[in-house]
Formats: structure tokens, C-alpha cells, sequence
């Protein structure tokens, strides 16, 4: 035990005496155990321990620096922050989390159940595979763990004291830098535009003052309104899945904000998928897609409203003009989350695999186009959408708009 009594980053060898030393109950063939090493995120490092009788485990641990840049200095607490989010989802939404084995606060590293019988949901959809579920079992997901962590449901007291442990500063401040602020401006010059783009990505992010009063109001609303304890960081790079199942994971971006966020990433990157099958032709995946928009956006809601009306604590929210004043400000709010997401994969630091694999260069930067035309959309108009048709007419308009330039 003694070797892990100091924080220092695991390689895989390292990962495979820790898995013994943390998750004994798995009984491991030691002399079968083998390591490798699959993060493919942006910030941390995961293990995946194995042996030749079938046991394993996810070994994930927080670096110091993020791996998309080293500029990037942050607190290894956000691995506590997200065992402990898993096992509150885990209560709220039995089924749809990873089992949490152990958190070491020395370490900084978690074991979870391993999925290997899941995909992760990106690499799926670049495969284009379809999964007729999936609405249902993340809306349900959704609707349970954001309504059931409001003051409108909960204890305002255990609320606060929810608020106050997951206050996660410095990960907000990369959400506030990444996905409010620099998309609009380069002013750290990091932005990644694809160059066919990059007088179209001037006229109408960098040159919009009108747009970037929009983005303040959000920005602001995104900082200061506490109301629900969102994923943080919900897209199909942090959801586990296969024809039977979802499974979310990765909540280290978790803190008490507006719950649209977490519904608008779920869009947008189902919308991302939907470009690549575009513009690969797959016209039977695009319509699966498509589907699973309008119904993300409808199951969710209806399942949002059916929680509050069953859970309502508050006696001043159990008034139905205001229950349909606070879902509206929720499916707002998801619009504009839904523009924002696909403005900051297209234009900013952290691009998405769906769009970047185009290999068509125009194809790519039509794509683009589309992209930054809808949300441009989701963001100002965001008041108008009030269905997930709605959502789909948006794509399709910002189509129609790029295809008659």
C-alpha cells in the first residue's frame, strides 16, 4: 500500500497494483492482469484493469493539468466531486450510472463498474448505428436527476447544502471561458476554425454585438442561477451505450445550474451526429436522429412536468401558472444551451469528432455552417421553441439557408 500514499499519475503497471490493492472483492488472477490505458476525454486518465477470468475494473484518475492543455491547472478534487455524483444519480436514477467501488482522496482515482458491453455513444454514431431507446432512458435520466435536486423538490435547506459541496469553481471557469465567451471572441487565440470558414465564423460570431449581449445574458444566468445540479458536460462523449441500455458517466463539470444546459448538450450532439450522417448520405440514420431529437425534447418535458406535479415540496410552486412559467424558462433555456454547444464544438478549443471527420472539405464546412446558422437560431429565437419539432424546423432551416447561399 505504501507506494500509493503519495499523489504521483499512474501508468497502466501502476494501475494494475492499485486495482489489487482498491478492489479486492474482485479476487483477481494476478498473473492474468493486464492494463490499458482509454481516456480519450480532456482532462483525465482511465484504466481499464482486466484479467483472464473475466473480472475488471474503470481505474480513473485526475491529473493535475488538463490533457487538452497543459495551461490548464486544476484541483484533483473534481474525481471526489464525481464518485460522489455518480452515487447521488445512482439514488435518483437507479440504472443509469456506473456502480462507484471506492474513491481515494490521495490518489485522486475512483473504481467503477466497467461498461465494455456498452459503446461509448459518440463512437457509435460515427458508426451511425441507431439505438430506439435511447429517448426514453435519457429523458427519464434527465427528468428524475435534474427536477429531483430543485428547491422546487426539495428540502431548501438540503438544497443548499447540495449547492454549497459542489460548488466546482474551476470547472465552471473553463465552461464560462470555453462555451460563453471565447467562441465569440478568440481572446485567448485558441479558438480551432476550420479556415474555409473562417470570414463566415467573423461575420457572424466575432463581429455580432447584438449576438454577444445574448451570450452575456446567458453567461450570467449560466453563473449565477442555481437551479438544479446539472451533469455539467452531457454529450454522447460522456454516455455509455447499447441496444438495452444508457448509461451516463463523466459528471466532474457537476454544479448547481440551469438544468437546459444538460437537455441542450444532449441536443446539440445528437444534432452533430446527424451532420455526419449527412454528409455521408445515411439517410435512414439521419432519420433515427431526427426522431431522437423531438423526442429528447418531449419526453423530457413531459417527464419534467410529471416529477414536479408527483414531487412539489413548495407550497408557493404548487401554483399551475407558475409550474408552467418555470418548465417554459427550462425548454428556453435548452434552446439556447442547444445553440450555444454547437457554436463552441464548431469554433472553439474542443472540437467534436463528428463534424472533424468530414473529410470532404466542403462537406466539412458546410456542415459548419449549418451549425453555426442553427444555433445562431437556438440562441436569439429561444423563446420560440416549444417542441422538439421545433428544434428539427430549426435544422432544417439553417439548411436550406446554407444550400441557397
Amino acid at each position: 500500500m505504501s507506494q500509493f500514499d503519495t499523489y504521483f499519475l499512474m501508468k497502466p503497471e501502476d494501475a494494475i497494483e492499485y486495482a489489487k490493492v482498491k478492489v479486492p472483492q474482485k479476487e483477481w488472477d494476478t498473473d492474468s492482469m493486464s492494463c490499458k490505458e482509454i481516456g480519450d476525454g480532456n482532462l483525465n486518465y482511465v484504466f481499464k484493469v482486466m484479467d483472464g477470468k473475466g473480472h475488471s475494473v474503470i481505474i480513473k484518475q485526475a491529473g493535475c493539468v488538463a490533457r487538452i492543455s497543459e495551461d490548464m491547472k486544476l484541483d484533483t478534487d473534481r474525481n471526489r466531486i464525481e464518485s460522489e455524483i455518480l452515487e447521488l444519480q445512482g439514488r435518483l436514477a437507479p440504472g443509469y450510472v456506473p456502480e462507484i467501488y471506492f474513491y481515494d482522496t490521495v490518489m485522486s482515482a475512483c473504481g467503477m463498474q466497467d461498461l465494455s458491453d456498452h459503446m461509448i455513444m459518440r463512437t457509435a454514431m460515427l458508426e451511425h448505428k441507431t439505438y430506439p431507446k435511447f429517448a426514453d432512458q435519457i429523458s427519464t435520466f434527465m427528468a428524475q436527476v435534474l427536477m429531483g435536486t430543485t428547491d422546487v423538490v426539495m428540502d431548501h435547506q438540503e438544497k443548499k447544502t447540495l449547492q454549497r459541496k459542489f460548488i466546482n469553481p474551476e470547472l465552471c471557469d473553463i465552461t464560462e471561458a470555453l462555451v460563453y465567451t471565447e467562441p465569440y471572441n478568440d481572446e485567448r487565440n485558441r479558438n480551432n476554425v476550420f479556415p474555409p470558414i473562417v470570414d463566415f465564423v467573423k461575420e457572424k460570431l466575432y463581429d455580432d454585438e447584438e449576438l454577444h449581449c445574448e451570450i452575456a445574458k446567458l453567461k450570467m444566468d449560466f453563473m449565477t442561477r442555481a437551479q438544479s445540479l446539472i451533469h455539467g458536460d452531457l454529450h454522447t462523449g460522456s454516455i455509455f451505450i447499447n441496444e438495452e441500455s444508457t448509461m451516463v458517466f463523466d459528471p466532474e463539470f457537476c454544479f448547481y445550474g440551469p438544468m437546459g444546459y444538460d437537455i441542450g448538450n444532449v441536443i446539440a450532439n445528437l444534432f452533430f451526429a446527424w451532420l455526419n450522417g449527412d454528409a455521408s448520405g445515411d439517410k435512414e440514420f439521419c432519420a433515427w436522429v431526427e426522431s431522437a431529437v423531438s423526442d429528447v425534447v418531449n419526453m423530457t418535458m413531459d417527464k419534467l412536468k410529471a416529477y414536479y406535479e408527483e414531487h412539489v415540496t413548495d407550497t408557493m410552486c404548487k401554483n399551475k401558472a407558475y409550474e408552467e412559467y418555470y418548465l417554459g424558462t427550462i425548454l428556453s433555456d435548452t434552446s439556447a444551451v442547444t445553440g450555444l454547444e454547437m457554436i463552441r464544438r464548431t469554433v472553439g478549443m474542443a472540437n467534436v469528432k463528428d463534424i472533424t471527420t468530414i473529410a470532404d472539405e466542403k462537406k466539412r464546412a458546410r456542415a459548419e455552417k449549418i451549425c453555426i446558422t442553427a444555433a445562431i437560431d437556438f440562441i436569439r429565437n429561444r423563446d420560440d421553441k416549444k417542441c422538439g419539432k421545433c428544434f428539427l424546423s430549426t435544422l432544417k432551416n439553417a439548411v436550406e439557408s446554407v444550400d441557397t447561399e
